[in-house]
């Protein structure tokens, strides 16, 4: 067990913004104690100590996490899938792609503008059943759900959503719009 030194304490309590007489209300201790722990003057009891760092501990700001903005159940198609059943849950839910995921794991993606694509290329034609595994591209990234939201944001920089993977299997979906809730 590290025990910090007077210096130590001091410096983490300036950094979280906290004055002696805060911390020591909250550890239920005197100010004074607290100015004599942090001088060197007084060699406290580890209870004392343990009390300090808990506030300290409670004061740290919480971090938000992949797994607490994450959204679910995710919309998805499997590969084996129409386009038209594609279409229709982009219709349904008014959004423009979707993960391919097989068997719980992501296998890629499908979107609207790879689907008219191909249409305009005439490649696509109503007369044919084509599946989602002819037109997928590769899959949105993925991210454990302890990750921090300033990497969720970073990598929402340059891709349309993340998937919030456990292992393999998909648990959740972040997109731009799920951060903009966090502001409002």
């Amino acid at each position: 067990m590290h025990i910090p030194s007077p210096e130590e304490l001091r410096s983490r309590r300036e950094a979280l913004g906290l004055r002696q007489t805060e911390t020591a209300k909250r550890a239920g201790i005197s100010q004074s104690m607290v100015a004599r722990i942090e001088a060197g003057s007084v060699d406290p009891r580890v209870s004392t100590l343990n009390k300090i760092i808990a506030v300290f501990n409670n004061a740290e700001p919480k971090k938000i996490t992949a797994g607490q903005i994450m959204h679910t159940p995710v919309l998805s198609v499997a590969p084996q899938a129409s386009i038209s059943q594609a279409v229709e849950i982009f219709e349904k839910n008014n959004i423009s792609q979707l993960p391919v995921i097989e068997r719980g794991a992501p296998v890629g993606c499908i979107s609207e503008s790879v689907i008219v694509k191909a249409i305009e290329q005439q490649r696509l034609h109503h007369t044919h059943q084509f599946m989602v595994k002819d037109f997928m591209e590769p899959g949105f990234p993925t991210v454990p759900p302890d990750m921090d939201v300033e990497t969720v944001v970073n990598i929402l920089q340059q891709n349309h959503a993340v998937l919030v993977t456990e292992g393999r299997i998909v648990r959740g979906v972040i997109t731009k719009h799920d951060l903009i809730t966090l502001i409002v």
